[in-house]
């Protein structure tokens, strides 16, 4: 076996220490833009070509790009054997998840069937199962249950008893949940539109998890009723999770025991099938269909054995068939639902996003989010015309649908066609079903999420801000319920990006022996300052919201007092204006006033603890020309502290400000600048041009590394004995360096 050469590469790089100028002449910085301007954009957009139309359609309607490329021989047999899987698992979900959404089971399989085509058209994933999903059909409940109450809907019965017209509440209800699915389908479109798919971004795995989870102990306690034979008083708002588990402890002793039994039953099977399948996934050609097996046998037990009059057990009742014509759901709910519509947009696009990236990431292809925040829009409004409810993707679904074959969306055409089947020809079948079993079905395909639990112990070990997160967010959704959860998650995400912000890390970095590297001296042991600079570096952007905030800990950590600098050279330049005019008067007192002190005052002044010190320079130095200092005009001075009147002295002549992070520079960040020394990344510069800050700053003493501005001080300082050896490559942040006594390097 050849044997692999584990040695460590070494290279060596000789060139000139570079400044901003020398840069741009090496390179050969031009100032022209390849970027289209606003106007050519605009032109462009308007402009109507064939090429262009092609590619509009293209974009927009995605199966005309990949279709007429379909491979038969290749696809054809896996996106069947796919899809006919997904299908089967389409209709108990359907009908289990549609109970969740406080609606009849029927309207569960419509939305397994038009939204899952009209993704196949727009959709721009291969293997994402649209259709059903707990956490959005608990969210469609919610709003359902809150606008249509059982108590709005109560009549005097024959025996003069309160009795609940169950036909009105369950119509009205369909149209509140087609109301909030339009609205929130408009909503996906318009953001789509206006390319905002970048929104997801804002939604962190953790928070996302997080949500999912808390969502999901709302989508179980939900269930219980239907476990229990039980019924609940409902409750709305606030904490309506944990008095919902209370009202369930209290009725217990209500138990009914027939529909307990079919429960436990039914609950056994799935979970025991559902492990086996898990544990042979890799010999099994098809996962066992449980879900379907299970609500067949039970319709039938129930139909056939007359269990249903014997023990009342409550069943889903009479399932149409056939499909009820389209029509405009009612607009004049919108003002009511536009909270809870917009909470359903961002979760049903948050999931599907990131069930399709994750699967393009793994296939090789690229998952659009703009368009698949249109897709999933479509999906919604078009759904909602034809009594369909909110859809996302399904993991467990999607899941089955990759690892049974399925390589493009003509396995959503088959489930379609499967779906299209049962409701015409099968779904009335299903009239005799336990809602007991749907609920167990329910309960089995949360596992998933729930084992999203595990996360807690491995965000500990890794990232206590994400564990932050995610636990603020898991317990919103529990007791905020939730709209109100989701909102307050994302705003505690927001603010720990704030907080990131304004408490980065600071650190003073010294030089790795015999390299060009700057490490954190706190951090690594080999790491040694240079003598007589400080360099600093902060780990965030800076802007306006953390300036003072840098200042203060570059303060603390060097001993550099800004504002004593500051009044100092004011209080020099106002000596240095006396002196002019004494000159005038005297040439014996010509060369009495030229130098201008600026001082880093001592730390009885500033506060921080540290030693300051002040160094002289040549006050008709130029602002601008860098070529007037000599090589031996940075010679500390000596000056009288404040309190004591002790004279003092530094031992520290050059400050190095490492900002190789900071991405953009704001109007804070440019006035901070012009009154410290900074070290800047190089795609700044741009923007400090914009700002004039180079009308006081010369971009000679722009520097490329934080190595080149540490030799170009040495060499000021005339220590050309001490030799760097560059055994790594160079960065290429841009870096300002200035003396301690304000004047650039």
């Amino acid at each position: 076996m050849e044997r692999i050469d584990q040695s460590p590469v070494k290279y060596a790089v000789h060139r000139d220490v570079l400044d901003e100028l020398g840069l741009e002449e090496v390179a050969q910085k031009g100032t022209w833009s390849i970027k289209p301007t606003v106007g050519d954009k605009v032109k462009e957009s308007l402009r109507c070509s064939v090429p262009s139309l092609k590619h509009i359609l293209l974009t927009w309607i995605p199966i005309l790009s990949w279709l007429p490329k379909y491979s038969f021989r290749e696809n054809i047999l896996g996106d069947v054997v796919s899809g006919c899987s997904v299908g089967i698992m389409h209709l108990p979900q359907g009908m289990a998840y549609a109970l969740l959404a406080s609606l009849g089971p029927v309207y569960g399989l419509y939305t397994s069937l038009f939204p899952v085509l009209v993704y196949v058209i727009f959709g721009t994933s291969r293997h994402v199962s649209i259709g059903t999903f707990a956490v959005i059909s608990i969210m469609v409940g919610s709003v359902t249950e809150r606008l249509a109450p059982d108590e709005a809907f109560y009549f005097n019965g024959t025996n003069g008893s309160l009795t609940v017209n169950i036909d009105a509440r369950d119509a009205y209800r369909v149209q509140m949940a087609c109301s909030v699915t339009l609205l929130s389908g408009i909503f996906q479109i318009l953001l789509g539109v206006v390319r905002f798919g970048f929104v997801a971004t804002y939604l962190s795995e953790p928070l996302v998890r997080g949500y999912t989870t808390g969502a999901a102990c709302h989508v179980c306690v939900s269930q219980l009723k239907y476990l229990f034979g039980v019924k609940p008083a409902r409750f709305t708002g606030p904490f309506s999770l944990i008095y919902t588990i209370v009202e369930i402890c209290r009725l217990l002793p209500q138990t009914r025991v027939p529909e307990l039994v079919v429960s436990l039953v039914a609950l056994a099977v799935l979970i025991v099938v559902k492990e086996i399948n898990a544990c042979y996934s890799k010999k099994l050609p098809l996962p066992v269909p449980i879900e379907l097996i299970v609500v067949i046998g039970a319709t039938i037990i129930i139909h056939f054995c007359g269990v249903r009059e014997d023990y009342l057990i409550d069943v889903v009742g009479e399932i149409p068939s056939g499909f009820k014509a389209p029509r405009t759901p009612d607009i004049t709910f919108f003002s009511q639902l536009i909270g809870d519509a917009i909470a359903v947009a961002i979760v049903s696009y948050a999931i599907t996003i990131s069930l399709g990236k994750t699967f393009g990431l793994k296939y090789g292809y690229k998952v659009d989010s703009n368009q698949e925040l249109i897709a999933v829009g479509l999906s919604n409004t078009i759904g909602s015309f034809f009594q369909c409810y909110a859809v996302t993707a399904s993991l467990s679904r999607s899941l089955v649908q990759e690892s049974t074959g399925g390589n493009t969306q003509i396995a959503g055409v088959v489930s379609s066609l499967l779906m299209l089947i049962m409701v015409i020809k099968i779904g009335s079948l299903f009239e005799d079903l336990p809602k007991a079993v749907l609920s167990t079905i329910v309960f089995v395909n949360l596992k998933g999420m729930f084992r999203q639990f595990m996360d807690v112990p491995l965000l500990w070990k890794t990232n206590k801000v994400d564990l932050l997160v995610w636990l603020v967010t898991f317990i919103s959704t529990v007791l905020f319920n939730l709209d109100l959860g989701l909102a307050l998650s994302v705003g505690f995400s927001m603010l720990t990006l704030i907080f990131k912000t304004q408490l980065p890390h600071y650190s003073i970095l010294g030089n790795v022996p015999s390299t060009d590297l700057y490490l954190d001296t706190e951090a690594f042991r080999q790491v040694n300052e240079i003598p007589g600079i400080k360099i600093f570096r902060s780990s965030a952007t800076i802007c306006f919201t953390n300036a003072e905030l840098f200042l203060e800990a570059l303060q603390q950590r060097s001993g550099l007092d800004v504002r004593k600098l500051q009044m100092e050279k004011k209080k020099r330049a106002k000596q240095e204006k006396m002196a002019k005019k004494e000159v005038k008067k005297s040439e014996k007192n010509l060369s009495m006033h030229k130098d201008v002190a600026i001082f880093l005052t001592n730390t009885s002044s500033n506060g921080f603890g540290h030693v300051n010190s002040a160094y002289q320079y040549d006050a008709t130095t130029s602002e601008i020309d860098s070529g007037c200092h000599s090589e031996n005009n940075l010679t500390p001075i000596l000056y009288e502290d404040e309190k004591d009147g002790r004279t003092c002295m530094s031992v520290t002549h050059s400050i190095i400000l490492d900002i190789s992070t900071t991405g953009f520079v704001d109007t804070v960040t440019v006035k901070m600048l012009k009154n410290v020394c900074l070290c800047l990344k190089t795609c700044v510069v741009e923007q400090l041009e914009k700002a004039a800050f180079f009308e006081s700053i010369p971009k000679t003493r722009l520097f490329v590394t934080v190595h080149d501005a540490v030799l170009h001080i040495l060499r000021k300082l005339g220590q050309t004995d001490i030799i760097f050896v560059s055994d790594h490559n160079l960065d290429t942040a841009g870096i300002l360096s200035f003396d301690s006594c304000g004047r650039r390097l």
